[in-house]
C-alpha cells in the first residue's frame, strides 16, 4: 500500500510540473489584468481570420481522413492484398516523421522547382503559402487516428455477423450500413475526435508550407508564435487559451466516449 501511494504521487507530481503548471501559467497570464485584454486580441480581425483558415483546414481534413481511415481499416482487417503490410507501415508514418519534415516535402513538391510546382503554376494554381498548402500539411499530420482507432475493433469484432448477412442477400453497402458501421461509431467518433484536435493543434507543417502572410495565411498557431516574435503576449496567452481549452473539450468528449466504446 505505500509503494503504491509513492507512485501515485510520482505520478501525480510528474503531471502537476511538466503539464497542469505550464497550463494554469498560461491560464494566469491570460487572465491578470482581466477580461478586455483577452476580448481585443481574440476580437483582433487578424486573430479572427487565423482561427477561420484553422477551422477551415480542419473541417476539409477531418471529413476526408474519417473516410480514408475507415476503408484503410476496412482493406487491413477484411482484405487480403499484396502490400497490406506496407499500407499498415505507411499509415503510421506522419507519427514518425517530423511536421516539419512533411512541411520541407510538400515545399520542394509544388515549388516553383518541384514536381508539380511548375505545371500548377502554369495553369494559375497556387498551393504553397496559400490554403491548398495548409489543408494537405494538415492531411497528412492527421490521417493515422482514425485508422488506428478502427483497425483493431474491427479484429475484435470479426466479421461473423457480416457474413450472416451475406448468406441472407445482404449487399456489400447493407452490411456496411447495418453491421459495420454501428459497431465501430464509437471508435470512428473517437478517431475524429483525435483528428480534430491535431488538426486544430498543427504547428511545424503549417509554418512551412503557409508563408505566415497576416490577415491571409495565418493559423492560429502560427498567430501564436508571430505574436510572442513582436512581443504582444497578451493576444498569444488569449490565443492560447482558446486552443486549450480546446484541447480540454477533447479531453472531455474522449472520457465520454471511451466507457460507450468499451461497452461494446
Amino acid at each position: 500500500m505505500p509503494r503504491r501511494i509513492v507512485l501515485r504521487g510520482v505520478a501525480l507530481l510528474y503531471l502537476l510540473v511538466v503539464l497542469l503548471a505550464p497550463l494554469a501559467m498560461v491560464f494566469y497570464r491570460t487572465f491578470e489584468n482581466g477580461l478586455e485584454p483577452v476580448w481585443q486580441a481574440l476580437s483582433d480581425p487578424l486573430t479572427v481570420h487565423a482561427f477561420e483558415i484553422t477551422l477551415i483546414a480542419a473541417a476539409i481534413a477531418v471529413p476526408l481522413n474519417t473516410v480514408f481511415g475507415v476503408l484503410c481499416a476496412l482493406a487491413i482487417v477484411r482484405r487480403r492484398f499484396r502490400g497490406k503490410g506496407l499500407l499498415n507501415a505507411f499509415i503510421d508514418l506522419p507519427l514518425a516523421v517530423s511536421p516539419v519534415v512533411v512541411g520541407l516535402a510538400l515545399y520542394l513538391l509544388y515549388g516553383r522547382t518541384g514536381w508539380f510546382g511548375p505545371w500548377l503554376q502554369g495553369h494559375g494554381i497556387n498551393v504553397l503559402f496559400a490554403l491548398p498548402s495548409i489543408v494537405l500539411a494538415t492531411i497528412f499530420v492527421s490521417v493515422p487516428f482514425v485508422a488506428r482507432e478502427v483497425i483493431p475493433t474491427l479484429r475484435e469484432l470479426g466479421n461473423e455477423q457480416e457474413q450472416a448477412a451475406a448468406t441472407l442477400g445482404a449487399t456489400r453497402w447493407q452490411r456496411f450500413w447495418r453491421i459495420t458501421l454501428p459497431s465501430i461509431r464509437w471508435a470512428v467518433i473517437y478517431g475524429v475526435i483525435l483528428t480534430t484536435a491535431r488538426c486544430l493543434g498543427e504547428y511545424g507543417a503549417v509554418a512551412v508550407v503557409s508563408g505566415r502572410i497576416e490577415g491571409k495565411t495565418e493559423t492560429a498557431t502560427t498567430r501564436v508564435d508571430d505574436l510572442v516574435q513582436n512581443f504582444q503576449t497578451s493576444g498569444a496567452y488569449a490565443i492560447s487559451v482558446v486552443l486549450a481549452l480546446i484541447a480540454v473539450a477533447v479531453l472531455i468528449l474522449m472520457t465520454l466516449t471511451k466507457p460507450k466504446e468499451e461497452a461494446l
